[in-house]
């Protein structure tokens, strides 16, 4: 799924040939596989690509035979209580159990020899680990960037130098991201292995970019990082390992003086102490001479992953909102991005300079504005109990970002603020100007903002997965979202989120479904959310179109209507596969287009543009779009 609890749609997924299916996507799961640490090259590999089945086929194969054999009545994935004891009536000689990928990489090594009752597809549905991940449609792969300077001084942000800016090494993600030195194709690879090995499609891929602030990565550096993720896809999807094919050469950020006591300090020393890590290390340079590319070789990896064994179905960038400007939106696309992370924080400018945070509210409403006419979907970082805040001004602030037209976001990541060492928040704290919420009012704020969403709006994510170790004083509670969820039950309410409202991997009738239209305004004209539900209101797919009020101002897109997204959710099947009981490939995603093009032609438009994916083209193709520049288009009279 994504961030341990969440799932984030974004882009579609494109069948080889003649499908009538849309994207789907998630936002990215922290857990997984750990790369191996090797001085001078680091490699690390993926658990089922080292594993040799052939000296144990005595001891796996019958372990095989048995999984195959349990009753096609016992739902799928198998549950623990049905897989751990056939694991432990099969151990591996010597002592130990198999794991998830050694079944896999045994069945694979087998099938030619042997006469299984499955393919490999349903064999690994049945031992699939953690199958939450990938069931919006897409499988999720989070990237960090290296540590760089920031251009932030908010006072609440963490300042672990070992990581880029606002993370912590402790952080599952981060720890996969240093332990390949923040190599973007190691990372990228590795991942794709991890899942692999444990049963997860790696064909449709949603790769997230996190790591301070993208827009403030030197251009040549973000071409270049984007090139290398794209490329890794593209290896793993045709069975190349180019992993020690070069030496990253980045230095061990385990090395930088790391002892930072945010209460300590009135001037902010992460930008200069990294900087200064980084050009000790590197001759005097900020970047290696390999980190920079060019726009060009960019095109050429894009272009072969449009038809990849593993393909981008979404690129997620995240930024600020006073980095948004009309040149960046149109570098954000020409990477090939579709959805962004904005860090908004807060709607007050007050809170805004009392935290330090270095733009105000007038800079948020610009980057929503322009970002949403150019197609991106916006995911936004909303923090609660930030430095001048109380529970009675969040919940005025909260209520402006869909009461005031001029945000209404598409996804949301509810963030109330926690207290970590390294943050400056530290002094205010010590000092007495700012305390954490009590339980009672934090659960207050939580789940009187998350009742308030609206069903055009996804909650990503609840609390900020920091370890307790970590947090100085506050919440420490990491199923907060189910516990706010509870209270809202209690006092009697609805949620209509998308999040709350996902068919996720569940059976329904697709003849009983109702397609639903939302309306609502935004400073950039009309927005409408359509989709296909449930009788009891379960979400099984929905497009988000843009009809703008005023020309764009890249001028491809002209006046055209907008697809900003088209997703359906179920568990993510191969391309070209078959959907089952699934969600996907049943061409909803079709209907809705069509259904996407009858509003837009009703509203006097003459052309429909996608926000497409690089991954997803060749889908829009079928659907009788063609390529432009960035986007992709149909013409509808």
């Amino acid at each position: 799924m994504a961030e341990s609890d969440a799932i984030a749609p974004d882009e579609a997924n494109a069948r080889v040939e003649g499908a009538n299916d849309p994207p789907t996507s998630v936002e990215a799961d922290p857990g997984g596989v750990s790369s191996e640490r090797v001085p001078g090259r680091l490699r690390g590999r993926g658990p089922d690509r080292d594993f040799d089945p052939g000296p144990v086929r005595a001891h796996l194969l019958p372990l095989l035979r048995a999984i195959e054999s349990v009753s096609d009545e016992i739902s799928e994935p198998l549950a623990p209580e049905v897989m751990e004891p056939l694991l432990r009536s099969h151990p591996r000689p010597g002592g130990g159990f198999f794991s998830r990928s050694h079944l896999i990489a045994g069945f694979r090594a087998f099938a030619a020899e042997e006469s299984f009752r499955f393919d490999e597809a349903r064999f690994r549905r049945r031992v699939q680990r953690r199958p939450v991940r990938t069931q919006s449609g897409v499988t999720p792969l989070t990237v960090l960037t290296k540590p760089f300077p920031c251009p932030g001084k908010c006072i609440f942000c963490p300042n672990d130098v070992r990581m880029p800016k606002s993370y912590l090494s402790d952080e599952p993600g981060a720890q996969r991201a240093a332990n390949n030195r923040f190599d973007p194709y190691l990372q990228t690879w590795n991942r794709l292995a991890a899942f692999d090995a444990t049963g997860h499609p790696v064909d449709k891929v949603e790769m997230i970019v996190l790591g301070g602030t993208w827009s403030f990565y030197p251009e040549a550096y973000q071409v270049w990082f984007v090139k290398r993720c794209l490329e890794a896809m593209n290896d793993f999807g045709a069975g190349r390992d180019a992993r020690n094919d070069f030496d990253p050469g980045t230095p061990d950020f385990e090395e930088i003086e790391a002892d930072v006591s945010g209460g300590e300090f009135d001037r902010n020393p992460y930008n200069e102490r990294v900087t200064g890590f980084l050009k000790g290390r590197q001759g005097g340079e900020m970047l290696l001479a390999h980190e920079g590319s060019d726009w060009s070789a960019l095109a050429a990896v894009q272009s072969a992953n449009e038809r990849a064994g593993a393909r981008c179905v979404g690129l997620v960038l995240e930024t600020r909102p006073d980095h948004v400007h009309e040149a960046e939106v149109i570098r954000l696309r020409r990477l090939g991005a579709t959805k962004i992370q904005l860090g908004v924080q807060s709607l007050d400018d007050e809170i805004l300079e009392a935290n330090r945070r270095g733009h105000g509210v007038a800079e948020t409403r610009r980057a929503f504005d322009l970002l949403r006419r150019a197609g991106f979907k916006l995911h936004v970082h909303w923090m609660a109990n930030l430095l001048g805040a109380t529970p009675e001004t969040d919940r005025r602030d909260f209520e402006l970002l869909f009461g005031d037209e001029a945000f209404r976001p598409d996804e949301l990541k509810l963030y109330p603020c926690s207290l970590v060492e390294t943050a400056e928040l530290m002094g205010p704290w010590r000092r007495g100007e700012w305390r954490p919420y009590s339980a009672e009012e934090l659960l207050g704020v939580v789940a009187e903002s998350l009742a308030q969403v609206p069903r055009y709006c996804r909650v990503t994510r609840v609390i900020r997965d920091i370890s307790s170790d970590d947090i100085v004083v506050g919440n420490k509670r990491t199923n907060f979202r189910q516990i706010a969820e509870q209270e809202i039950a209690r006092r009697g309410g609805v949620l209509v989120e998308i999040r709350h409202r996902e068919i996720r991997a569940e059976a329904f009738d697709p003849e009983a479904l109702e397609l639903r239209e939302t309306e609502y305004t935004t400073a950039s004209g009309r927005e409408v959310f359509l989709e296909f539900v449930t009788p009891d209101d379960r979400i099984v797919g929905f497009a988000r179109l843009s009809l703008p009020s005023q020309p764009a101002f890249i001028d491809e897109l002209g006046d055209h209507a907008l697809v900003r997204e088209l997703h359906v959710y179920g568990g993510s099947l191969r391309i070209g596969a078959e959907p089952g009981g699934a969600a996907q490939h049943r061409g909803l995603g079709a209907l809705l287009l069509d259904r996407a093009a009858g509003v837009a032609i009703a509203a006097g438009h003459e052309t429909l543009s996608v926000i497409s994916a690089i991954g997803t083209r060749d889908y829009y193709r079928r659907q009788d779009f063609v390529d432009g520049a960035l986007y992709q288009h149909r013409r509808l009279r």
